[in-house]
């Protein structure tokens, strides 16, 4: 989805602060200034531009699937209402789930229709302020207790919903209700079954081979360093498919291969295809970082590693080993 293509047709929004059990609904929609608007749209485009969000499928009997299977823009007031008064009685069952602000926004882009339930949860802020004495003026700084998100933060609890599909792409945070954390905002709210996100089966295929290496190499640095690398390469190809990784790092050992599948299974990762959307997610395999058992840290670019001509490590007769770099033309301290 491109930021520049998202149009916003409409929004409303309902201030849910459950700190003083004040719901109040909106009669009216927003009046989008050119402000709102950039606002509006640039959290929207956050959470479909995310490797943090989830895509999930609404269950049979969720009520709020068959609210958006009879949705009508026409209907936005009610229909908004309806929902913030769904997640206000969720919210009000535990004081760990944050007061807000609920956005809805009917939006399209590229000429489809979709419906953004955004969670502005507030934070605290400082202003200033002027209070004037018969004595004089006082410039001090008051506590701000209802500040929306940032411009630039990220909203940890929204989704995003295709009116056509009824697909969702969710972010959302667990929080404790009745002693148990759980994602209430799929499980109660939505009533969905969500997915899992990009960055999370990156981190699991991670760990699968963490364990790995820790089980049956756990003095073979190589190994970690080949996996960092086939991650590296698949991504710079479009797609990381766990079970191709698997193929290329042990292609005799079929017992370690089966075990490494068997826990991919476990979250039906082995066919799967991750394609992070920021580099943010895939930063850690752009490096290869070595650490001496002096203490001496090395970071490898991952084109320089690739380049076997340049970094050279070599075992020694004496079983100490050497790391040679090569073709250095400057080097800077910091």
């Amino acid at each position: 989805m491109e930021r520049d293509k998202i149009i916003i047709r409409s929004a409303i929004m309902h201030i849910l602060n459950t700190n003083n059990n004040h719901l109040e609904f909106s009669d009216t929609l927003l009046d989008l200034t050119t402000d709102k608007y950039d606002f509006i749209r640039n959290h929207i485009y956050k959470i479909m531009d995310s490797d943090d969000s989830t895509e999930c499928t609404f269950n049979e009997d969720s009520e709020i699937r068959q609210l958006m299977e009879a949705f009508e823009e026409t209907n936005l007031i009610m229909d908004s209402q309806m929902l913030a008064y769904k997640l206000y009685e969720i919210m009000a069952m535990s004081f760990s789930i944050p007061p807000a602000d609920l956005f809805v926004v009917p939006f399209q882009e590229a000429g489809t229709k979709y419906l953004a339930i955004l969670k502005m949860n507030y934070k605290e802020s400082y202003v200033h302020k002027v209070e004037k004495y018969n004595s004089g003026i006082s410039n001090t700084i008051a506590k701000q207790k209802v500040t929306l998100p940032s411009l630039s933060a990220k909203l940890t609890e929204a989704a995003v919903i295709n009116l056509r599909s009824l697909k969702i792409n969710l972010i959302e945070k667990k929080y404790d209700i009745n002693g148990v954390k759980e994602n209430y905002f799929s499980s109660r709210f939505l009533q969905c079954t969500p997915q899992l996100s990009t960055k999370a089966k990156l981190n699991l295929v991670s760990r699968a081979m963490d364990k790995i290496k820790r089980k049956y190499y756990p003095e073979d640095y190589n190994k970690i360093m080949e996996y960092k690398s086939l991650v590296y390469q698949s991504n710079l190809d479009g797609e990381i498919i766990p079970e191709d990784i698997v193929d290329d790092m042990f292609p005799e050992e079929s017992e370690i291969k089966q075990e490494f599948i068997n826990d991919l299974d476990k979250n039906n990762l082995t066919r799967d295809s991750i394609t992070p959307k920021k580099p943010a997610t895939v930063k850690k395999f752009e490096q290869q970082q070595l650490t001496t058992d002096q203490g001496i840290t090395i970071s490898i670019p991952m084109e320089q590693y690739l380049n076997n001509n340049n970094v050279i490590i070599k075992h020694a007769p004496d079983g100490t080993m050497e790391i040679t770099i090569k073709d250095i033309e400057s080097i800077t301290a910091r």
